[in-house]
């Protein structure tokens, strides 16, 4: 998962990007709305949007009300150390998924990132499935027919993505720029190359065949009919 942290204070940034990593998560950082805004209009897909209100340049409020005015419905968690009701409402009506206050505990900072990105795919646990494959993005376990399989940190990234969005045809480049940060250098056949892999490890075995290829478009995770 790529998750964008919007904080300006620099050390509590850092520390934020360091321990979604060590979670297996993907961080692109910046430190004011304006950046924010930039990230958010790019080309960059994100799975959900960590954001201090109080941020210079535009604050969180005005990022998150520019990018829903946008359609943009990218899960947003607010983060603030403002313990009134009133902004809590305010961030809420205005569109955010879910409110934080700071200080917090990462324990419950990652549930509740949890929990906003589960909502946005439409399902309750952690637990996603296709056909006969199960995978728990939460342990990151991996069961084909009840089986065990152990994958890469990039093979599961790519698969998560997959499962996620199952039964929809998703690009290369879709793919990519949900498993790659701005810092990244990568092949252009990156996707590919990992695909390849997945494909040995989870469908080699198995006459039901769950990642096709799509010509022209890209690949999906669906059950053959």
């Amino acid at each position: 998962m790529r998750i964008l942290v919007v904080e300006d204070e620099r050390d509590l940034n850092k520390i934020l990007v360091k321990k979604l990593t060590l979670e297996g998560y993907l961080c692109d950082s910046c430190f004011d709305g304006e950046q924010a805004l930039a990230y958010l209009q790019s080309s960059a897909v994100y799975d959900a949007v960590l954001m201090d209100v109080m941020i210079p340049k535009l604050s969180g409020f005005e990022v998150l009300a520019s990018i829903r005015a946008a359609q943009n419905m990218t899960p947003v968690l607010l983060l603030t150390a403002r313990d009134s009701i009133q902004d809590r409402v305010s961030g809420l009506d205005l569109g955010a998924d879910d409110y934080l206050i700071k200080p917090f505990a990462f324990d419950e900072l990652m549930a509740r990132l949890r929990m906003i990105t589960r909502k946005a795919s439409g399902i309750k646990t952690n637990v996603f499935e296709c056909g006969d494959l199960s995978v728990d993005i939460l342990t990151k376990t991996v069961l084909r027919n009840k089986r065990k399989i152990s994958l890469s940190a990039k093979e599961f990234a790519i698969l998560e993505v997959l499962i996620r969005n199952k039964g929809i045809v998703l690009s290369r480049e879709s793919i990519e720029s949900r498993i790659t940060n701005f810092d990244s250098d990568l092949n252009s056949n990156v996707v590919d190359v990992y695909i390849r892999f997945l494909r040995k490890k989870i469908d080699d075995d198995y006459e039901n065949k769950l990642i096709q290829t799509v010509r022209g478009s890209g690949y999906v995770l669906r059950e053959e009919v």
